[in-house]
């Protein structure tokens, strides 16, 4: 099992930027693939940037604006978000225990943290 506790969400204006990090504990052998998500209100939920082995992947509505990192040490991950606008207003979710696959799928992933809430005004 794995435990993920997602933070450092909040409200800021248009054009600011919030760092959210997911700690994970537990069985961290099943973390080395892991994702950040958002869920807006009557929409799906959907992938925003995936780290891994290898080279990192993001969502296009992420690119240039967002940053995933990873903290081996400290069984963390980060999403750095910069110029964030209204639409990136959702619940934003850690995800970890993906086989392989699609890493925008949220079914792929075992794991999940309980998310924490960015909310971006005009």
């Amino acid at each position: 099992q794995v435990q993920l506790v997602e933070s450092g969400g909040g409200s800021v204006q248009t054009g600011g930027s919030l760092r959210l990090s997911c700690a994970a504990s537990g069985a961290t052998y099943s973390t080395n693939y892991m994702a950040w998500f958002r869920q807006a209100p009557g929409k799906a939920r959907e992938g925003v940037a995936y780290t891994g082995p290898g080279t990192p992947a993001y969502a296009d509505s992420a690119k240039g604006r967002f940053t995933i990192s990873q903290d081996s040490a400290k069984n963390t991950v980060y999403l750095q978000m910069n110029g964030l606008t209204p639409g990136d207003t959702a619940m934003y979710y850690c995800a970890a225990g993906f086989p392989g696959g699609r890493w925008y799928d949220p079914a792929r992933y075992q794991y999940w943290g309980q998310g924490t809430q960015v909310t971006v005004s005009s």
